[in-house]
């Protein structure tokens, strides 16, 4: 994120950059990858399954949201090409947008979202029969493809341990640069910056519209996907 600060004295209030929807979307990973984790160590299935479906939801949210919500949250505004990549590797902060993620930050965030979403689905399609533990939607596979997706699962989670610790550490650095990224992830806003207005009014309609398709879907998954005819 760039960082233009200015004296707070005579100016306009601080800039709005993260909406509350992503940021209770986004504060809801570090609590469910934990207990998902707890969950399977520990033999609660049943507790396991409710949790990787709210995940579900979640992702699936997140990604409507990408393309319906605020100006940060936006896809489009944050995913940017090698060139913008490498250009903000070299210190060019004009090579990313003003607020919100940059264009390195955007790549870590869209792979840390690939992970947990391919992680979720798997998590549908895993588990025994035999041993009554199996996602909802492994009836649709035979026993050797979910013994497969099963391990997959389990291997997956250490590769999105991994990438969270790159994101703390990435926070961590900016932070003894004198860049705060968490703090506007927590209120929503950081101090003003001039010529930048913020992300504006929040869509709330189309919030409670992705809210209710993302809910939608974790339902229907969560009965088996039966046919909707």
């Amino acid at each position: 994120m760039n960082d233009t600060r200015l004296p707070r004295a005579g100016l306009s209030p601080d800039v709005s950059v993260w909406d509350p929807l992503l940021r209770i979307v986004h504060w809801s990973f570090p609590l469910l990858i934990p207990a998902l984790w707890w969950t399977a160590e520990n033999d609660k299935w049943a507790l396991h399954k409710r949790l990787g479906l709210v995940l579900l939801g979640l992702l699936v949210f997140r990604l409507l949201w990408g393309f319906a919500g605020p100006q940060t949250a936006r896809f489009a505004q944050f995913v940017k090409g090698p060139r913008a990549v490498l250009a903000y590797l070299r210190g060019d902060k004009a090579a990313g947008p003003a607020i919100g993620h940059s264009p390195l930050g955007g790549w870590s965030t869209m792979v840390l979202l690939a992970a947990m979403l391919l992680q979720a689905s798997l998590g549908l399609f895993a588990g025994d029969p035999f041993d009554g533990t199996t996602g909802p939607l492994n009836p649709l596979v035979g026993a050797a493809l979910a013994d497969a997706i099963t391990e997959g699962h389990e291997t997956l989670f250490w590769v999105i341990a991994g990438l969270v610790g790159l994101h703390l550490a990435a926070i961590c650095f900016y932070a003894a640069k004198g860049d705060d990224l968490l703090s506007p992830m927590i209120g929503g806003s950081r101090p003003p910056m001039a010529g930048v207005a913020g992300i504006g009014p929040v869509p709330w309609t189309r919030g409670l519209l992705a809210c209710g398709l993302a809910g939608a879907l974790a339902l229907w998954v969560a009965y088996g996907a039966p046919p909707l005819t």
